[in-house]
Order: C-alpha cells, then structure tokens, then sequence
C-alpha cells in the first residue's frame, strides 16, 4: 500500500516578503539569518576568550565576503564551468548577480547569485580568515575554532534556504515523509536539504556542549577538524540521497559533491588529531 498521503506537497513561495519596490527571497533571508546568527555567536566566544572588539568588528566582513565569493566562484567553476568560462556573458554572469535574458543582445536582469557551493564557500572563509588573522594578529587557531563552533548554525539555515528554493532535491523514494517538490517534478524525494539542515544544526548543539566543557582546547585546532570532519563526512553520505545537480554527473560513481568532500574530512582528521595531541 502506498503511502503517498503522508507525502509533503512542497510548493512555497520564493519570496519571503517585499518592501515597496524591494523584494525578500527565502533563500536570501535564510543565509542573512545564519550569517546573523553566527556574528552574535563568534561575538560572545571573543568576549568569553577577552579578545578585544577592535580585532572583533572586521571579521564579519571578512567572513561575508569569504563566504559569498567563494561560494559563487566554486558553483561556476565545479559544477558549471561550460557555462561561465566560455563566453563574455558567462563570465560576467559569474561574478555579478545577473542574468543576461536573451543570447543576442545585452538586456539582463538582476537575479541574485543563482548557484553557490558549499565547498567553494569553505574555501573562500579559509582564505578570508588567514587574511583577518594577518590583519589583527589573532591567533590563527583560535580564529578557526571559534568560527567552527558557530558553523553549524549557518549551515542549518543555508540550507532551509535551499529547502524555500526547492534546490538540491534528493532522489526519488517511498519514504512517508518524502517531499514533492511541485517546482520540480512533483515526484516524491528525500528531503535531503532538511537531512543536511537538521544535521548542521546538531553539529552547532554539540559544539556549544563542548565548549562550554572543554574551552581549553579553543586554539589547538580541535574544534576546527570536528566541523570539517563531520560536515563532510555527512555531506559525502547524504549525496546518495540526492539527484545529480548537474548532467555530467549522471555517470560518475561518486559524484562532485563527495569528491570535493574528500580532502576536507582529510584535512579535518588532521585538526582534530593536532588538537588532541597538542591539548
């Protein structure tokens, strides 16, 4: 027996809500919420740790930047490189949050960033602390710590934004809770942004927990590796969940998501080795 009435027609709006002329996108408003959120978080831990504000006040943008840069440049160039580095449009189309409407003139729209990956988001925040680090002389280690602790948050709400965009859909399944994405195909799939959001979000619990017992390790890089390793190694799991993004997947064994996954779990074992080695 089919358990098709127990499946979640999923169909919200893309905008959130508008102010006069301005409009709000879900998918924008989730990733500020996250961004803001994690501010309130690192803000707290550097008052806790007794770094000063003035050293505080420009990791925001440091991070913002990181982040969003990163984020667009690792969707264009992982997953759509045919698309944004073969043409002038392409490329301008990559940098700038527009989308040219026709392909004989020069008419465009503004649209947003319509493509941002997770790996290339970790990246650019990678770059961009070791930037903030060189600026204000606080401790590299404890920089990434203390960003670490407050990851999860932002990932939870980056992806309930893909959740209100019906984007990163999983693959097709009976399970009584699946979700059918009517801005897709209207076919019952996992849920796998909900998967990866609640996810995130116990990673942030966890952190706060372990915070709150063992401060001493913030510097050692222990809190670091512990993002990385468990971000990663859920994100190349729940993969099997999901529909390929993008057509050149179709035949790969794994896909691009998890092949990217796999130096950052490396990379994040090392930390958490570093950090308990060294604590």
């Amino acid at each position: 027996m089919k358990s098709i009435l127990l499946y979640i027609t999923w169909n919200p709006s893309l905008d959130a809500f508008s102010l006069g002329p301005i409009t709000f996108r879900w998918y924008s408003l989730c990733w500020l919420i996250g961004l803001a959120l994690a501010y309130i978080v690192v803000r707290k831990l550097f008052k806790d740790q007794k770094i000063p504000d003035e050293k505080f006040d420009p990791l925001f943008i440091y991070c913002f930047l990181g982040i969003l840069i990163g984020a667009r440049l690792g969707h264009c160039l992982f997953y759509q490189p045919e698309d944004y580095l073969t043409s002038v449009k392409g490329f301008i189309e990559m940098l700038l949050p527009i989308h040219f409407i026709s392909a004989e003139g020069w008419e465009w729209k503004m649209t947003g960033y319509e493509g941002l990956a997770s790996h290339g988001g970790t990246l650019g925040l990678i770059l961009a602390l070791w930037l903030y680090v060189r600026k204000t002389k606080v401790p590299l280690w404890q920089v990434l710590d203390n960003i670490a602790i407050a990851t999860g948050i932002t990932a939870c709400f980056i992806r309930l934004g893909n959740l209100m965009n019906s984007e990163i859909i999983g693959s097709i399944t009976t399970v009584p809770w699946a979700f059918e994405f009517v801005q897709r195909d209207g076919l019952p799939r996992h849920p796998a942004q909900l998967y990866e959001a609640l996810a995130y979000g116990l990673l942030f619990i966890i952190m706060l927990w372990l915070y709150k017992r063992q401060k001493s390790r913030v510097g050692t890089g222990f809190y670091f590796g512990l993002c990385l390793t468990y971000i990663f190694t859920f994100r190349f799991f729940v993969e099997f969940l999901k529909k390929e993004q993008v057509a050149f997947e179709q035949n790969m064994l794994l896909d691009m998501g998890q092949l990217l996954s796999i130096p950052f779990v490396i990379i994040g074992i090392w930390c958490l080795y570093r950090g308990l080695r060294t604590h």
